[in-house]
């Protein structure tokens, strides 16, 4: 298995004081390359974050959309410490649709600025050998989770994040945690990420696990 590494041509950091960030994806989708993993359905991978600044670590996700950005579907939640280590594995769902995908690592810092970090990387699903059924169908995982952007609904600081639906798959590495304050009912929906116009874009950069597609 090869470990392959994706970066945008511009990858910016924390919110600009003035001016408001495209929608997700580290800027815009179409700027997404080509496939750069090839993750067969029922698989363990990981992905790597490379970068110095933690903010004493947090919480974030592993999802994956399967529309091309419309929609992102949590397939993995970690609670706590998260920059503070540098790898996250994580499971493909067996039944996720095969075919073109975008890949997304969210995080929400633990101290510093009330911020909501996002990247993206364009992957391929390739269909598995089959595990028969699965616990929590792919398409009732829990959608994307939206905070810190302006919305009034907001994480509190030197705390982790707890996510109101972290989905089946949880990775647990905190001292301490508490829910996201405000007015959050519209934080988690089906649009979440891509209706949203400002969202901080880290200095970090993503390493896939997969096969190389092409």
């Amino acid at each position: 298995m090869r470990e392959q590494t994706f970066k945008e041509s511009t990858i910016q950091s924390a919110f600009r004081k003035a001016g408001i960030w495209p929608i997700s994806c580290n800027t815009a989708l179409e700027k997404l390359r080509a496939s750069v993993a090839t993750w067969v359905a029922g698989s363990t991978q990981k992905f790597t974050v490379v970068g110095s600044i933690t903010h004493k670590g947090g919480s974030c996700r592993a999802s994956l959309s399967t529309d091309g950005g419309i929609t992102f579907t949590v397939i993995q939640s970690y609670i706590g410490n998260c920059l503070l280590v540098s790898e996250f594995p994580f499971t493909v769902p067996s039944d996720t649709p095969t075919g073109p995908a975008v890949f997304s690592w969210t995080w929400f810092n633990k101290v510093g600025n009330r911020e909501m970090y996002m990247n993206c990387a364009s992957v391929t699903i390739s269909s598995g050998s089959g595990s028969g059924p699965v616990d929590t169908a792919f398409s009732s995982r829990p959608d994307a989770f939206v905070t810190n952007v302006g919305k009034g609904c907001s994480t509190l600081e030197s705390i982790d994040l707890e996510f109101p639906d972290p989905g089946p798959d949880i990775t647990v590495n905190s001292i301490g945690t508490t829910h996201p304050i405000g007015s959050c009912s519209h934080a988690v929906t089906k649009a979440g990420i891509s209706s949203i116009k400002s969202i901080s874009i880290g200095t970090q950069t993503l390493s896939l696990s997969g096969k190389c597609s092409g």
